[in-house]
């Protein structure tokens, strides 16, 4: 697992891939994975053929989804 993502600079830590990672593996579907992480106050999104992890309600970029957790 790679311990970090990176984007425009921004960078996802171990301790949020971790959440990320525990909340998908929670969720029946790839659906209610995102309306979970929607009540933390993320979104994905698609970027250049990448999925993005965002801060909402900016849209800010936190940084780019590892491979296993598209």
């Amino acid at each position: 697992m790679m311990t970090f993502g990176e984007a425009n600079g921004a960078v996802i830590d171990a301790a949020m891939l971790d959440m990320i990672q525990r909340e998908k593996e929670q969720a029946l579907s790839a659906r209610e994975w995102e309306f979970r992480l929607a009540g933390m106050g993320y979104a994905i999104k698609a970027m250049r053929g990448k999925q993005v992890l965002t801060k909402l309600p900016q849209g800010t970029v936190v940084g780019i989804l590892p491979e296993n957790l598209h």
